[in-house]
């Protein structure tokens, strides 16, 4: 999907070296901004551009800017500090059928190797797809290597044709999964660049530090001075000379020298004049931890940021820390400095932030850097995923997100950022008061729980419930090596806890195998009389500090145990004491090789790190959270284990026919609305979605040739009335089944018009389907996630039973697997009660078809296709029902700022 900018719309990204700019659609005024531009170029650079230095060919380049949008004619310019420092602009070729235009691009002198050709460039490639121009033509001196350079590192491909002096390019506009990847990599390496003033100044000055103890303001520049920040330091108050023993000046113009970062902790209604005032004065970055802004005030605030050129984090946020060795920089107003480390720890809530801390803290895992996002204006998730990949320091990241700002490039991130650390989240607002107004099955099954839990699961994501099951989970991932799989041995002194461990873990979906004769026989003659060397192992009470070290290196080194659950009380009855028996653990030299977890029942915190001979080794208080947190290393390896997955090519596919339909549809319908059966049959038809046979009657005679040629050998069919805005056909007894011969059809028809004639405009005639599974699959649009595809049990009870399944769009051939194997009612699709499998491959390029339906048509708000009837044979869509609302296309992948 791509972007059209408005006339007007301003968006602001980052060059490669962090700094921000301005893109916008050029508009006639700019004429005399972009003469100047290249009235300031040099001679040599003019040449390059225009292939003479007349002029001439400058003025007539800037008077294109007068040309209407209908003339093909688009150019963006790219603005800092007020002034034009770059346009990219393109010119349709008059009677094109291939829809190429002509594109150029001129930067301003001094400005040369930062991105502003590229990042134009982007933007360009984006609105020309839009307007669906699909090729790219540029004609530039061959010894013009900056320019080429461009289109070549731009991830597109280019064609190159040496005529003389003269090197002609074409380019074509596919988006490719290489094209995403230098966008990405492009945007990864401005974002970083950016982020170096906030997480790794040189000089840091407070503003609204008071003197009064408890003020925000002195509290941050407490952990400061306390912290060892070892940066010049300054407050910023108007009324005193020193505060908290740090030298204090007037103003931020005062300041002896221009901050990286400035903390801001003033009154509401002064943050905007305090950005202001810092961004005159060249600070890059900028904290506001200040909250209760109302909106004009944040307009204000935001705006300062990003005409000055600089990063915000917050407002309203507890403040952010580096412990890297040379920065030691904590600019919180936390109880106590976090230790240094390598996890990460991102969060929107202040309250979840300390506790993460807290809980990170009494485990003994440090923090390499830590933010609080609160509202979120500005830096993101995103941005710290990005810093945590590149910083050499983070190998576990931490995140409470409460919003998404643009969840699918934050998906494409952390995608990539989860093959290299694990990314533990807390899934907050898994609820909601109700169901979404919309009425298809689709939109009524796409909750808020189901979209975020698409979004982790295919970035590879660990999502947990609360923040003690995120230190649950972190205490394992940052301590243990990840198990092979889900095979789980349980070692315990105690039957019953051993049972309740046990438990948890079949709760938790791992799996505990029966051990081999060989094995059982070996801990028999190791353990104490009266073990039970089954699995779970009970070595008894009277076990020792040696058998129970042994047992768990035999188990260790065992290949059909992927993971050790070693679950101990403390007795009276053994020589060994409770702490021997824990040392036995935590001493066993094959735990090297093995995912191991203690339980310990009369622990009092629920988690803990016990030191061990290689490492640390987590020991919980309940066997259920031990079992947890197996569950989620076991999920991470196996995600680690397979392909990143592809999205992958697709025949029969007509994108130019779906977009005139939708068009044409929108035209007359300019508030949208649900297309009838015809246009519904044709849409799907663009993108190869396989339809059971029908045909369209609106008289009585029309109904019974109808049935007649479609009723096959028994002349069995089915009869479907419709009118506008009818979704769910069955609520309102609007079906007749199995109906067979004239004097039915006619009956069905005459009763379908008794009933619903003053809005009925006509039936559909289908055959009556064979016998097969019943399923659901269906996309719905939404507006902060973009489209999602849902799939699972079909037929009238499909609400009721609720079995469903999502992932976001675009889906991989992997995400379409995992999207026909997450529902209950799977094992029925594979053959597992001993019928036939359905036409598995089928189902997937079902919905492969629907996802990129979906990513074709912005326009596109509910699909719903209930039943479809899966089969050995193949897989067919009985009954479809399309909703289309009047919606611009949005580029998720476009770099740009919030």
């Amino acid at each position: 999907m791509t972007v059209i900018p408005a006339s007007g719309e301003r968006v602001h990204a980052l060059l490669t070296d962090g700094t921000t700019v301005c893109v916008r659609p050029a508009r006639p005024d700019d004429q005399e901004p972009v003469l100047q531009l290249y009235a300031d170029m040099s001679q040599a650079d003019l040449r390059l551009r225009f292939f003479s230095v007349s002029r001439r060919s400058a003025e007539q380049a800037a008077a294109r800017l007068a040309r209407p949008p209908e003339s093909g004619y688009h150019a963006l310019v790219a603005e800092h500090a007020g002034r034009i420092i770059g346009i990219a602009e393109y010119q349709t070729e008059p009677g094109s059928t291939e829809r190429s235009a002509e594109v150029s691009v001129a930067v301003s002198d001094g400005r040369h190797h930062r991105g502003v050709g590229t990042l134009l460039l982007e933007h360009l490639v984006s609105a020309a797809r839009a307007r669906g121009v699909t090729t790219f033509t540029a004609v530039a001196l061959a010894e013009n290597h900056d320019m080429l350079k461009v289109f070549s590192d731009l991830g597109l491909r280019t064609d190159r044709r040496f005529d003389g002096p003269e090197v002609h390019c074409v380019i074509p506009l596919d988006e490719t999964e290489d094209y995403l990847r230098r966008v990405e990599l492009r945007g990864q390496a401005a974002d970083v660049a950016s982020l170096v003033p906030l997480l790794r100044p040189r000089c840091v000055a407070v503003v609204g530090a008071g003197r009064r103890p408890g003020s925000v303001g002195r509290a941050v520049l407490h952990n400061l001075t306390t912290g060892r920040f070892p940066g010049d330091l300054y407050a910023v108050n108007p009324t005193a000379t020193s505060v908290h023993g740090v030298r204090s000046y007037p103003s931020v113009g005062a300041l002896p020298q221009v901050p990286d970062l400035v903390v801001v902790a003033v009154p509401a209604a002064a943050c905007a004049q305090v950005a202001e005032e810092c961004g005159r004065s060249g600070v890059r970055a900028l904290l506001v931890v200040s909250a209760g802004l109302d909106a004009r005030q944040a307009r204000d605030l935001l705006a300062a940021c990003r005409n000055h050129d600089m990063r915000l984090v917050g407002p309203n946020c507890l403040g952010l820390a580096n412990t890297e060795e040379g920065v030691r920089l904590d600019a919180t107003f936390a109880a106590a400095h976090p230790a240094p480390g390598s996890a990460g720890v991102a969060v929107q809530s202040g309250g979840v932030g300390i506790a993460l801390l807290g809980g990170l803290a009494r485990l003994g895992i440090g923090v390499s850097s830590f933010v609080s996002l609160g509202d979120k204006y500005d830096v993101s998730g995103n941005d710290l995923l990005q810093w945590w990949e590149s910083d050499e320091r983070t190998e576990l990241a931490l995140l409470h997100l409460e919003s998404f700002g643009n969840p699918r490039a934050f998906s494409r991130t952390a995608r990539r950022v989860t093959r290299r650390m694990p990314l533990l989240t807390v899934d907050a607002g898994r609820t909601e008061a109700g169901r979404r107004a919309a009425a298809s099955h689709t939109a009524a099954a796409a909750t808020t729980t189901m979209t975020r839990r698409a979004l982790f699961l295919q970035a590879g994501i660990t999502a947990t419930r609360t923040v003690p099951e995120l230190l649950e989970a972190a205490a394992l991932l940052h301590a243990q090596p990840l198990p092979a799989d889900g095979r789980v041995a349980v070692v315990t002194n105690a039957g019953g806890a051993g049972v309740l461990a046990a438990d948890a873990c079949a709760e938790a979906g791992l799996v505990l195998p029966p051990l081999p004769p060989g094995l059982v026989d070996d801990l028999r003659s190791l353990l104490p009389p009266g073990a039970s060397t089954a699995n779970p192992v009970d070595a008894t009470a009277a076990v020792s500090e040696g058998q129970l070290r042994s047992c768990v290196d035999r188990l260790a080194a065992h290949d059909g145990i992927d993971a050790i659950l070693v679950a101990l009380v403390p007795t009276a009855v053994a020589a060994a004491t409770g702490d021997d028996l824990v040392r036995a653990v935590t001493r066993a030299p094959a735990r090297r090789s093995r995912t191991t977890a203690a339980v310990l029942l009369d622990q009092e915190v629920p988690v803990r790190l016990l030191p061990t001979d290689t490492g640390r080794l987590p020991a919980y208080a309940d066997p259920q959270a031990a079992a947890r947190a197996l569950a989620h290393a076991v999920e991470r390896a196996r995600r680690l284990a397979r392909p990143p997955g592809t999205v992958p090519a697709l025949d029969g596919v007509d994108t130019p026919r779906a977009r005139s339909l939708v068009d044409r549809f929108l035209r007359k319908r300019p508030d949208g609305g649900w297309l009838d059966p015809r246009l519904c049959a044709e849409l799907l038809g663009c993108y190869g979605v396989p339809q059971a046979p029908w045909a369209w009657a609106e008289t009585e005679d029309e109904a019974v040739r109808a049935a007649d040629r479609l009723g096959g050998a028994d002349g069995r069919v089915v009869l479907k009335a419709h009118w506008p805005g009818l979704v769910h056909k069955t609520a309102h007894h609007a079906v007749h089944l199995d109906v067979r011969g004239e004097a039915q059809v006619r009956a069905a028809f005459r009763d379908f018009d008794v009933r619903f004639g003053h809005v009925m405009t006509g039936v559909v005639v289908q055959p009556l389907a064979p016998r097969g599974i019943e399923l659901f699959a269906g996309v719905v649009q939404d507006e902060v996630f973009g489209p999602l595809v849902l799939f699972g049990l079909g037929g009238t009870a499909t609400e009721v039973l609720a079995d469903h399944a999502a992932r976001l769009a675009p889906l991989t051939d992997l995400d379409a697997r995992d999207l026909i194997t997450a529902p209950r009612c799977a094992p029925l699709l594979f053959g597992q009660d001993g019928s036939r499998p359905v036409d598995v491959t089928g189902l997937e390029h079902l919905l492969l078809r629907l996802s990129r339906l979906a990513g074709d048509l912005p326009a596109l708000a509910e699909l719903d296709l209930n039943p479809v009837l899966a089969r050995h044979e193949a897989v067919t869509a009985l009954d479809a029902r399309i909703r289309l609302l009047p919606r611009r296309a949005h580029d998720p992948y476009l770099r740009r700022l919030r």
